[in-house]
């Protein structure tokens, strides 16, 4: 089931301007799926999706699988991350990302993508991202990390 879900969404994606969580979930029903928001969201993850331009102003899913874009797309991560990054802070091993709003989902799969070891796993909103991180010491460090990515924009 969850292949065949996997599947449609690509086929979806690639027929489809999608913009949002909201938007698959309703083609997935109108294609039989029913779904969760959760499961959404975790199939976006697990497919590694990632906005992309439309190239009339607005954002749409898109999927990345071969190796070569795969190399290209850590930059297309980054700058998703710089794009919507607003501000950090922790609280022991817990980090809060503040976003532009709407942007907290492409903040954090861009996260997922960019392969941050230290963080076990996030919950996004529409503006907040939490990262449970495995230590205080591995927040700290990816705290500069990431400090270091948005300040090399300016």
């Amino acid at each position: 089931m969850k292949a065949g879900r996997h599947a449609k969404i690509l086929e979806l994606i690639a027929q489809h301007t999608i913009e949002t969580q909201e938007e698959l979930s309703e083609y997935l029903e109108q294609e039989g799926f029913h779904v969760t928001q959760a499961t959404v969201s975790r199939d976006i993850r697990e497919l590694k999706l990632s906005k992309v331009s439309d190239g009339i102003g607005r954002q749409k899913y898109a999927a990345f699988r071969e190796k070569k874009e795969e190399i290209d797309l850590n930059g297309t991560y980054i700058r998703v991350f710089r794009d919507g990054f607003v501000s950090m802070d922790m609280a022991q091993n817990i980090l809060v990302i503040k976003t532009v709003s709407g942007m907290a989902m492409a903040v954090a799969a861009s996260l997922d993508a960019m392969d941050c070891h230290e963080i076990v796993g996030s919950i996004a909103g529409d503006d907040t991202i939490m990262c449970a991180v495995r230590t205080i010491d591995d927040t700290k460090r990816l705290m500069a990390r990431l400090r270091k990515m948005v300040e090399k924009e300016e």
